[in-house]
């Protein structure tokens, strides 16, 4: 182990109880990137969250997990009091085109310094979303090397990543999610009347993020294309009933249901185009919905929670029928946060800014580590 990044952990030590009652500055590594296909999203988390725990004081850097870092002043690793956090973004993204070279010729998935980087760290900022990085891998290889980070952990991770799996472990304890089945590629059901549903129903991938590979279905024809580009992303994937309705979104933070966020796009459903395209959906929060329907949905987010045994926070969503029927469709341990992302939203009303949320993120993380 390099020297200096001895030195650093024998400061941490000293300083922990500080940093975890919120008394002192941190160094901090902002993890983002990565190879899946939300990459470029994790970028734009990162930097607003490295954006805004800078503003906060806090001595942040923005780092790509899978390109690393090179080189680096190990004497000051986090000392740079002219660090750009633009620029750390635009290093990241001067890769996109190299991934898959990348990925062939190297066997670890963690690029140039970032172990080293995060162990020296007072704590990690998950800014990660997708396949290797919310499936559960990355936090499990944390947890062995002791560095700390924010967010659930290694188990509920994998958990809530496998749709499939959440879907009866929601329903085994009556949090209510739309009837469906997971289906392995070389297991496929062609008919879907095979499986008990009928048209229309959702298909998508297993472990996918961001609605990328959902496909909405009305008929055999567009099954199986569905089908065919569900399984283009990965093995699994899962077909469910479509339910028909007004689509809402609600954090768990620290056990307790944030304020219900009602998200309406002007066009289709909310997948990757009307989450990311400003201007795309119509977000009203708190939700325009009885007080009784906004206790039931609270309390089915939080019981979400507890039983995919997540610490920390997440993000669940939601369908409503009209007749107020609500269906908890999946959990999201690493939800986007960029500034104007769903969970900053919700946090707004509670008259709670950007930076003190990505603060509080990062205070309710530490007590993982206080047990």
């Amino acid at each position: 182990m390099n020297k200096r990044l001895k030195e650093i952990l024998k400061e941490y030590e000293k300083r922990k109880h500080k940093i975890i009652k919120g008394d002192e500055s941190m160094n901090i590594v902002v993890l983002a990137g990565g190879t899946s296909t939300e990459r470029e999203i994790s970028i734009v988390t990162g930097t607003g969250v490295c954006k805004a725990l800078r503003k906060k004081g806090h001595n942040a850097i923005l780092v790509d997990i899978f390109c690393g870092l090179e080189p680096v002043d190990w004497d000051e690793p986090f000392g740079d009091k002219d660090y750009e956090v633009d620029s750390a973004a635009e290093y990241m993204r001067s890769f996109d085109d190299d991934i898959e070279e990348i990925k062939r010729t190297r066997r670890s998935f963690f690029g140039p310094n970032v172990l080293e980087l995060c162990q020296a760290a007072d704590i990690v900022f998950m800014g990660l979303h997708g396949s290797n990085g919310e499936d559960g891998k990355v936090q499990a290889t944390f947890d062995l090397l002791g560095i700390r980070y924010t967010g659930t952990g290694y188990l509920s991770s994998a958990l809530a990543m496998d749709k499939g799996l959440t879907k009866k472990i929601f329903l085994m304890d009556q949090v209510p999610t739309p009837k469906g089945v997971s289906m392995l590629k070389e297991n496929c059901t062609r008919n879907i009347h095979d499986l008990g549903m009928e048209f229309p129903v959702v298909v998508k991938t297993c472990c996918g993020g961001s609605s990328v590979g959902v496909y909405i279905v009305n008929n055999q024809k567009e099954y199986e294309d569905a089908i065919d580009g569900a399984y283009s992303y990965e093995d699994e994937v899962v077909v469910e009933e479509y339910i028909r309705g007004r689509e809402f979104s609600v954090a768990v933070v620290d056990g307790k249901a944030y304020p219900i966020i009602e998200i309406a796009p002007k066009q289709g459903f909310y997948d990757y185009k009307n989450k990311y395209q400003a201007g795309s959906t119509v977000e009203t929060c708190p939700a325009e919905i009885s007080p009784e329907l906004t206790e039931k949905m609270q309390h089915y987010a939080e019981a979400g929670a507890k039983a995919l045994c997540i610490e920390g926070y997440a993000r669940f969503d939601f369908m409503m029928k009209e007749n107020g029927d609500m269906y908890c469709l999946e959990a999201n341990t690493l939800p986007g946060m960029t500034p104007t992302s769903l969970i900053p939203q919700e946090a707004k009303v509670l008259g709670i800014d950007y930076p003190d949320l990505c603060e509080e993120l990062i205070r309710i993380s530490f007590k993982k580590y206080s047990k």
